[in-house]
């Protein structure tokens, strides 16, 4: 008659583990928290980012320049919303008093310098995840090499050796792994989709400044100055 299985009760696992494989799952608890924080937040604020980028392309696109000034505000955290601001602003400092021929790289560095600063902000957090997804793994392989040793080490002073004298210790070796695991796979996960989000924004973001550019040079070969 086959006997019956006992049932995965981590409550029991955790009150029986030892020192150093509690740390290591509270430590691989902790980074969890923090990754799944991580990525709800970012998760949250890129698709924020695409809907206001999305409407305020489209005022720029059909509203005078100094309007859409003016109306930028209502988008933000948008990063168009910075490189316009950092593009308008050097314009209009370049064509305040007299009337003087546009300087495209000057608008240009402003425009780069926007980008650069925004791309640094959407970048927080990221740095974060990519080092979960690699440490956890081996932070849960650790706890499982302590594990066995605590285990084995419980043996040599049994005076019966047996499966059911190192299980428990081996059981509670091998949670740490597959916690390292549970713990990286969404962090990696994560990471690679918001490097696509974010290349797909610096590419939005490059076409934007080229865009802002040909608007401006084509206001100041048609009007000499860049009208707002």
């Amino acid at each position: 008659m086959r006997e019956p299985t006992t049932a995965f009760d981590v409550h029991q696992l955790l009150e029986h583990a030892s020192l150093p494989a509690k740390a290591v799952l509270l430590l691989l608890v902790a980074l969890s928290i923090y990754s799944w924080a991580v990525i709800l937040r970012k998760y949250a604020l890129f698709r924020r980012l695409a809907r206001r980028s999305a409407a305020f392309l489209e005022i720029f696109r059909t509203t005078p320049p100094h309007q859409v000034y003016r109306l930028s505000d209502r988008y933000r955290p948008s990063p168009l919303v910075e490189i316009f601001r950092a593009g308008y602003e050097n314009l209009r400092e370049q064509t305040a008093g007299e009337s003087r021929p546009l300087e495209p790289h000057a608008v240009e560095r402003a425009l780069k310098r926007a980008a650069l600063s925004e791309m640094g902000k959407l970048e927080e957090g990221l740095s974060g995840l990519a080092s979960i997804a690699t440490s956890a793994p081996f932070i849960g392989l650790f706890g499982t090499v302590v594990g066995i040793i605590i285990a084995f080490q419980g043996l040599s002073v049994q005076t019966q050796t047996s499966i059911q004298a190192v299980a428990p210790g081996i059981a509670e070796a091998l949670v740490a792994t597959a916690l390292g695991l549970f713990v990286a796979v969404p962090a990696y996960m994560a990471y690679n989709y918001f490097v696509g989000r974010l290349r797909a924004l610096s590419t939005l973001m490059e076409d934007f400044a080229l865009e802002f550019l040909e608007v401006a040079e084509r206001s100041a070969a048609r009007d000499g100055v860049y009208r707002s």
